[in-house]
């Protein structure tokens, strides 16, 4: 199928409707829990302003469909064109903040030599922002003299917009007749009481890249398959001994969020949310569970849970709700109402904790030479999941950020241990 291609003109005042993953999202948001998530470009040098308000210039008209705010329909929410350029603002304020009524759902921050962009999930997904940070990187380069050989495959660069960018690709891949997928248990969540609000922060850790594939390498799985069994393991070690927090140990299975990113397996040059995830699992009822166990249950567990047919289940399940006439005849305030309890009985209550990696992060040498590392911030976790954490890799550093909402530090602690004892360096920065 051939994509149109037209452009959006930049006095149009157009909308549409939130793709399938989107729609729950305005249902959960609060003060802390926002859905924002973080992606930070760290410079070698301090941050031009000028060049970026050019090259910000540039990706707002390449990329219009990001230039919208969340409206209220009788309904279903929409997004909405908002004739207003991308803010770009110091970085002074607590990250991943909620963004208010009228916002667009995007803004650009400054400190230093760090260039972050905050997203609300409503408008994307790691994926599809990220694509739009290089793309404001790429001109970023350019606005600072650097030429760009040519050669690279940015596919969103200096092309015509195509109506498949901002189309809802869950709807593309829909297919009827498909048997549904079967609700999991309740999982084991941590047992550290929540810190008062502002509640959220940060634990950036800097890792050798080359040293955490060798260590993959000698198990004969990936850095993901490695980094969350290394996850689990340490959740199964804070649950066989939890002590006074006995009361946490009614719910047996400690399972893992894993996001997978969609447009590697269906294509789809879609700049909004277009991922699903699978969820790697151990039961406590069937015993300890070594760390070898563990990375062979995650491989296997991965692989199966990322098959196209099984992917298919999710997406027929996510999108045939919305399809059915009732729901669709549903008003929105008490749709919101329905999704608010269906994200609580099959969200953050069926996992322990989540682990995105958006992969090694690839640009041309030019721009590339002018960046130090990535880093991705996922969205403040909410008060059940209390953890997570988010990798990129850049050159030869991985970066973790793990979100807590806690006053411990345990989980962090006993993670980074494991890689320690394994003689991988770690290099930690709190509240970066």
């Amino acid at each position: 199928m051939t994509a149109k291609k037209h452009t959006i003109p930049e006095t149009a005042k157009f909308w549409f409707s939130l793709d399938n993953a989107a729609k729950i999202f305005p249902a959960i948001i609060t003060r802390e829990v926002t859905t924002v998530f973080r992606l930070t470009a760290v410079l070698k040098q301090r941050v031009k302003i000028q060049a970026l308000r050019k090259a910000l210039l540039l990706a707002e008209k390449r990329f219009p469909y990001y230039k919208v705010q969340l409206k209220q329909g009788f309904f279903w929410y929409y997004l909405e064109h908002l004739p207003m350029h991308i803010p770009i603002e110091v970085d002074d304020r607590p990250c991943c903040r909620k963004f208010s009524k009228g916002e667009l759902l995007i803004r650009v921050l400054v400190k230093d030599n760090r260039i972050s962009i905050e997203i609300s999930h409503i408008l994307t997904d790691g994926g599809g922002g990220f694509e739009f940070l290089k793309a404001i990187l790429i001109w970023y380069a350019q606005a600072c003299d650097k030429k760009i050989a040519g050669g690279y495959n940015f596919q969103y660069i200096e092309n015509q917009i195509s109506e498949e960018e901002y189309e809802d690709a869950y709807k593309r891949y829909f297919k009827e007749n498909i048997p549904p997928t079967v609700k999991k248990t309740k999982a084991f969540h941590l047992p550290y009481p929540v810190k008062p609000p502002p509640r959220f922060d940060r634990m950036n850790v800097t890792l050798s890249l080359k040293h955490i594939k060798r260590v993959a390498d000698e198990k004969g799985v990936s850095i993901t398959v490695y980094l969350v069994s290394v996850y689990l393991f340490t959740l199964e070690d804070i649950y066989e001994n939890l002590g006074t927090f006995k009361k946490y140990k009614k719910n047996k299975v400690i399972r893992v969020q894993v996001p997978v990113n969609l447009r590697k397996i269906f294509p789809s040059r879609t700049m909004r949310n277009f991922s699903l995830f699978v969820m790697p699992e151990i039961d406590t009822r069937l015993g300890h569970y070594t760390f070898d166990e563990i990375i062979k249950t995650v491989y296997h567990q991965i692989h199966l849970e990322t098959d196209e047919k099984l992917i298919n289940k999710n997406i027929s399940r996510n999108v045939g709700s919305e399809k059915k006439i009732y729901v669709r005849s549903i008003p929105l305030f008490i749709k919101s109402l329905i999704l608010k309890m269906k994200h609580k009985s099959l969200g953050p209550a069926q996992y322990s904790g989540v682990v995105t990696n958006l992969g090694k992060a690839t640009l041309p040498a030019e721009t590339e030479e002018m960046i130090d590392h990535f880093v991705i911030t996922p969205p403040p976790p909410n008060d059940l999941l209390k953890i997570n954490c988010g990798i990129i890799g850049f050159g030869d550093k991985l970066v973790l950020s793990f979100g807590n909402i806690t006053h411990s530090k345990a989980f962090e602690q006993k993670f980074l241990q494991f890689l320690e004892n394994r003689n991988i360096q770690v290099q930690v920065e709190e509240n970066e």
